[in-house]
């Protein structure tokens, strides 16, 4: 077979060693998309299953689409029956067919971030809660947290109230969002994006049944960047895998970068525990990047101590060394990279699109915008606003939601108003009302109305009730294209456009028009008995920033977080910000945990380059409006002084800002200090310092945290100003002074 013969012998191992569990290193740049492509193809040419007996999963659509397209070209169209795509896509297929088990229909529609938070906002308001205290962000954020750790409303508040650093009145007003907030998405028939997960480990936990008939359905799994999986995917993969045992995971520990979204590293550190008799294959060839990237890269990772140890190595070229740009302030650095990128456009023949400049934190691509602007490069950054997270997409997808599923309380809300039928803010409040009053779901209110004697406001509900139930009629056994047509038609959403006298509103229009187009791709590519809306919605649903597609055809440099890098790759790849409590971030400074997570961060900013790489940062950096000395990033130092530019960076980690990192040792010394000191409950006497009393190096004393040690400050004034404060076993804490009644005890 020619596409097993391409391979080189790593891969080729790795390909064809099919039955048990199997673990595959994948190093940046070596092959990965190939392997599993060849492997899933391996096994259908070699009739070990059929298509619709392999689940294959990735962590985004385009991921997928790519996999899937080439394993059509190498084996043909029965790659389409292959049950591949996202966890979340393939999970809410399973759930499509099992729903009816959980409570759901099959109807069920999927709400995202922003409408999770939507209701969130409605449900504090509803209970009266201060809005301004409690965000509806955080409580999102937290109530994903529980559910990612399989912590149901009713377990939160005994759960989290036992943690050593809970906020107990957050922690009470937040057990009660969540209850109300898991009612009434049962309620809506909808589900979140963690629902979507943790009901599928749900229901194989209860029905056995139904886990055994997919573990007799899946012959074969297979997992991409396993290192991005968090708790519950890790146990749905190991129910479905536990009867066959044919379970491949591909991964790079070394890329683990997203804890902060609940990934669990742990998992492909242990897979090999997990499962003792797995078969482990390392790729560590780098196709990608020049062998002095390669080995910078090598150096950097090597400092971790939680990894699976490989050694990365390539057959391209030495390349050029790796220049280290050393800054006054923040504004030259962008500048610098500015005039760097002009320069190198000329010396080697680039376009603008061969250029990165990866950044941490959103925040540094204003200077570096407009840097680019000056020097007249055109840009691009990632990460905007996603096709199906505008304005008009959505209320357009409402209306489609509300056609397959009218009980979506989230969809009524966003276009029971638009265009404008006289149904305004108090009459949505009066409907929600009657609905709790009445212990009815929103929509049942809406459909009657009639019976609750409210006659200011009823004929403009009936009417609204009246196109619903129109939409939903009209839609049954049409395809996805021609049922979005209609229901768009009849919303009026294309007229209100039309007619606006506001610019923007002819982009608007251009932008739904788009959503029909691809309905109409939609339709020509998904089998027949998935083309209908609600397929057409869950695949919108689920679409995230990753997978869309840039058809902007104009040359651009590229301007992105390392985050959203993780992936691609450019000719040349600028890294900014490279400063001490920038990158690695001071709120990791002093958990070695987090710290390694940062170094994986680097890791993965050093292998987005092929040819040439550029690492800057500013010996002063504007924070909260004052210009803050800083110093550059211990990652650099990692880095084998050989393979940087001669002369490129004049100074040593030794003789770096000397005052500051002399301010670093000794909180580092005070800090052990404290932790090997014994915990002591403050004194009933204790009596809190005033603000300025707290410095960074001091050694401080909480009420209820007890001893710490004073990391950094945050903040012009009394009234904003943070402290970042170690406290020992309790952790790291940002606190805002005015409330943190401290004592200062050194």
């Amino acid at each position: 077979m020619n596409f097993i013969n391409s391979l080189n012998e790593e891969q080729k191992k790795a390909v064809i060693h099919t039955e048990g569990p199997v673990m595959i290193i994948a190093g940046a740049g070596s092959g990965k998309t190939t392997v599993l492509t060849a492997k899933i193809s391996h096994i259908l040419t070699q009739n070990l299953a059929k298509p619709h007996e392999i689940l294959a999963l990735t962590f985004t659509n385009k991921a997928a689409r790519e996999m899937r397209n080439r394993i059509e070209k190498l084996v043909g169209i029965c790659a389409q029956s292959l049950w591949m795509g996202t966890f979340h896509s393939i999970f809410s297929k399973i759930l499509r067919f099992e729903s009816s088990n959980l409570g759901y229909t099959s109807s069920f529609t999927i709400y995202d971030t922003e409408d999770s938070q939507s209701l969130i906002k409605s449900i504090i308001k509803e209970l009266n809660l201060d809005i301004n205290q409690i965000k509806p962000s955080a409580v999102h954020h937290t109530i994903s947290s529980a559910k990612n750790k399989l912590i149901g409303a009713d377990q939160f508040e005994d759960f989290y109230i036992n943690q050593s650093s809970a906020n107990y009145d957050f922690v009470y007003q937040v057990s009660k969002i969540y209850q109300y907030y898991e009612r009434r998405c049962r309620d809506a028939n909808a589900m979140d994006f963690d629902d979507l997960l943790t009901n599928t480990c749900n229901l194989f936990r209860k029905f056995p049944e139904i886990l055994l008939k997919y573990q007799h359905k899946f012959k074969y799994i297979l997992i991409d960047e396993y290192q991005d999986t968090n708790h519950v995917q890790y146990l749905i993969a190991n129910m479905l895998a536990s009867k066959n045992q044919n379970i491949c995971v591909v991964g790079d520990d070394a890329q683990s970068i997203y804890a902060f979204r609940g990934a669990d590293i742990q998992n492909i550190l242990n897979f090999q525990k997990d499962y003792p008799h797995a078969k482990t294959f390392k790729l560590e060839l780098n196709y990608r990047s020049t062998n002095t990237i390669v080995q910078a890269a090598n150096k950097v990772i090597a400092n971790n101590h939680y990894q699976l140890k490989k050694n990365c190595y390539t057959h391209n070229e030495e390349g050029d060394k790796i220049k280290i740009l050393e800054n006054f302030n923040d504004q030259e650095e962008a500048l610098k990279i500015a005039n760097l990128i002009r320069e190198y456009k000329v010396r080697y023949s680039y376009l603008n699109e061969d250029f990165a400049i990866l950044y941490r934190i959103n925040a540094q691509s204003r200077l570096l915008e407009d840097a680019l602007r000056k020097v007249g490069i055109p840009y691009r950054i990632f990460g905007g606003l996603s096709f199906y997270r505008r304005k008009e997409i959505k209320d357009a997808l409402a209306y489609l939601k509300l056609a397959v599923n009218p009980y979506d309380e989230e969809a009524i809300k966003r276009v029971i108003n638009y265009p404008a039928r006289g149904i305004g803010d108090t009459t949505i409040e009066k409907l929600i009302q009657l609905a709790n009053h009445n212990q009815l779901k929103l929509w049942e209110v809406i459909r009657n109305i009639r019976h609750f004697g409210v006659n200011r406001f009823t004929g403009a509900v009936e009417n609204f009730a009246k196109l619903i139930l129109q939409n939903q009629k009209a839609i049954i056994n049409l395809n996805a294209y021609d049922a979005i047509q209609l229901v768009i038609k009849n919303s009026g959403i294309l007229n209100e456009l039309k007619n606006s006298n506001e610019p923007e509103n002819h982009s608007r229009w251009e932008n739904v028009i788009e959503l029909m187009n691809a309905a109409q791709e939609f339709s020509n590519r998904v089998p027949q008995n998935e083309n209908n809306l609600a397929y057409f919605l869950q695949e919108a649903s689920l679409f995230t920033d990753q997978d869309e597609e840039d058809n902007d055809k104009i040359d651009k440099v590229n301007l992105m977080t390392i985050h959203a890098a993780k992936g691609l790759e450019f000719s040349c790849v600028f890294i900014a910000g490279l400063e001490e409590n920038l990158f690695p971030s001071s709120m990791t400074l002093f958990e070695p945990k987090q710290i390694e997570e940062e170094r994986r961060l680097f890791y993965v900013a050093l292998t987005r380059a092929k040819k040439h790489l550029v690492l800057s940062y500013a010996k002063n950096r504007m924070r909260f409006g004052n210009l803050t000395q800083t110093s550059p990033s211990r990652f650099i130092f990692e880095i084998d002084s050989q393979l940087l530019e001669s002369n490129s960076l004049r100074m040593t980690p030794a003789k770096l800002n000397q005052s500051n990192n002399v301010q670093q040792a000794t909180n580092l010394t005070k800090l052990k200090q404290v932790s090997n000191s014994p915990t002591q409950t403050p004194k009933i006497d204790f009596v809190p310092d005033p603000i300025d009393a707290i410095q960074i190096g001091k050694k401080v004393e909480h009420f209820k945290f007890g001893k710490g040690i004073v990391l950094s400050l945050e903040g012009k004034n009394d009234d904003d100003k943070k402290a970042v404060i170690d406290f020992n076993q309790n952790g790291q804490k940002t606190l805002l002074l005015k409330f943190a009644k401290l004592k200062v005890i050194e």
